[in-house]
């Protein structure tokens, strides 16, 4: 079984259901554990998500999808060493530079993002959710 790091935007398109990307990205969230892939976040990418989701839809809301989100995703841990990584790295962005170290660092097969350029210097193949979907 195969593990692929799913990002804080994918998981966000989801929720937020923003239009233009949603479907891909739920469609990832849907797939069964017999599809080939297991998926997986890092708890910091959860706490961005339960962030952004208590702006636009309340306190309930992002309750509700941390927890759904918690049960239905392997979420891996984060330590000094992620974060001294991803200081260390090239990353132009934190956030992606500490996701990318948690995912590595959990031994990830692939990374499923909006936003590719944000992983340029990724050792791990990454792809659009609409490219890991036309993989299956």
């Amino acid at each position: 079984m195969k593990l692929a790091f799913i990002d804080s935007d994918v998981l966000l398109d989801v929720i937020l259901n923003r239009p233009a990307f949603y479907s891909a990205s739920a469609q990832i969230l849907s797939l069964p554990v017999s599809g080939g892939y297991n998926f997986c976040t890092a708890v910091h990418t959860l706490i961005n998500v339960h962030y952004f989701t208590k702006k636009h839809l309340g306190s309930e809301a992002a309750i509700g999808a941390i927890k759904l989100l918690s049960k239905q995703l392997q979420v891996l841990g984060e330590d000094a060493k992620t974060i001294d990584d991803a200081i260390a790295s090239d990353f132009k962005d934190f956030e992606d530079a500490v996701q990318y170290f948690a995912a590595k660092n959990a031994g990830v097969d692939l990374i499923i993002t909006r936003n590719i350029k944000d992983y340029k210097n990724s050792t791990i193949p990454v792809l659009t959710a609409e490219q890991f979907l036309n993989t299956l």
